[in-house]
């Protein structure tokens, strides 16, 4: 299965694949053809026992040209747990890794198979953000995505670059949580989170879209800012999910935009488009549904009610999006293939 596709932003023109067994192709033109070789191949680490489990996840530094460095996130083989890690590219070959050099930043327990999160991506700030879901199991039995004592339920955020007290990584200072003495997972940026399966940023403006999956009925959008709740449990999407609660909403964050399952059940994050090849696009947020295989763009500048439209109405399972160095927008879907938008709108 394919799970994710982009390029380095090493100025290369090589784009990335990320496969769900633990192997990342790399895909570059030799001659006249477009050749796939094995960038990574860490099977033996991963576990996919799951439809949700596997290797999730794929960034690269943003000095990635000099250092050689990337991350990955991924469930391990034995029990399953969250393992997001840095390795090297060959020093002898730049379209292999070394699969010795893993450096594991974060280990985390996940106590059911689903809602594992995975997208991982470095933003503007030179910071790597990590999506977690809220450790699976129907309506967040645990009650993690609102338990700031847990990774779970988060969006992450964390400074590769400079270690500090016994980690691999250290917190960033202006973090909501950073220094708190409650007991706060220090890495926290943002929570009340489900699924939060895919997320990106917007490089002109550096807004931040993720799209957390839906329970039973609506799949949402939504624009991270720092120290925000985005309400689930209590909330699925502008719906009250647990009435006994009183549903609360005072201190909650709702989706800037949402759809029923009536349309699709299942949201896949995508990109917002700057791209050449669709200038009518440009600005606007393009995702889709990994059931009903329909593809959307979405408008919104943060003042203005949001304009949504229907792109495409696919047969695909739509896993992840990705974006060339270019910027034009790719599609990976369950079938094994790899299509370009423009491709699909012309």
């Amino acid at each position: 299965m394919l799970f994710q596709y982009g390029n380095a932003g090493d100025g290369s023109g090589r784009l990335f694949v990320v496969e769900q067994r633990g192997m990342i192709h790399v895909i570059k033109r030799i001659g006249q053809t477009d050749t796939a070789l094995v960038f990574l191949d860490i099977r033996d680490r991963v576990g996919s026992v799951g439809n949700e489990q596997g290797l999730l996840g794929l960034a690269f530094h943003p000095l990635y040209k000099d250092n050689g460095y990337f991350y990955v996130n991924y469930t391990e083989a034995t029990a399953g747990r969250t393992i997001v890690s840095r390795f090297h590219v060959s020093a002898a070959n730049p379209d292999s890794a070394d699969a010795a050099s893993e450096l594991v930043l974060l280990d985390e327990v996940q106590p059911f198979a689903n809602h594992n999160g995975g997208c991982t991506r470095f933003g503007p700030d030179g910071y790597l953000y990590i999506g977690m879901g809220d450790g699976g199991g129907a309506g967040d039995p645990l009650e993690n995505a609102q338990n700031l004592a847990t990774l779970l339920g988060k969006l992450l955020r964390i400074d590769v670059d400079t270690p500090a007290g016994g980690r691999n990584y250290s917190i960033p200072t202006d973090n909501p949580f950073a220094g708190n003495d409650q007991g706060f997972r220090e890495e926290i940026y943002a929570y009340g989170l489900r699924n939060p399966w895919r997320f990106s940023f917007d490089g002109p403006t550096s807004a931040l879209w993720l799209a957390d999956v839906g329970q039973g009925s609506l799949e949402e959008i939504d624009m991270i800012e720092k120290g925000k709740n985005y309400g689930w449990d209590i909330m699925e999407g502008t719906a009250c999910y647990e009435p006994s609660t009183g549903c609360v909403m005072t201190g909650l964050t709702l989706p800037v935009w949402e759809y029923s399952h009536a349309v699709g059940s299942s949201i896949t994050g995508g990109f917002v488009y700057r791209g050449p090849s669709l200038p009518s696009l440009a600005g606007s947020y393009v995702y889709g549904d990994f059931v009903s295989g329909r593809i959307w763009s979405l408008r919104y500048d943060g003042v203005n009610p949001p304009v949504n439209a229907q792109l495409l109405d696919t047969n695909l399972n739509i896993a992840s999006f990705g974006v060339d160095g270019n910027n034009e927008l790719y599609i990976c879907a369950f079938d094994g293939k790899i299509y370009l938008l423009a491709d699909l709108l012309n």
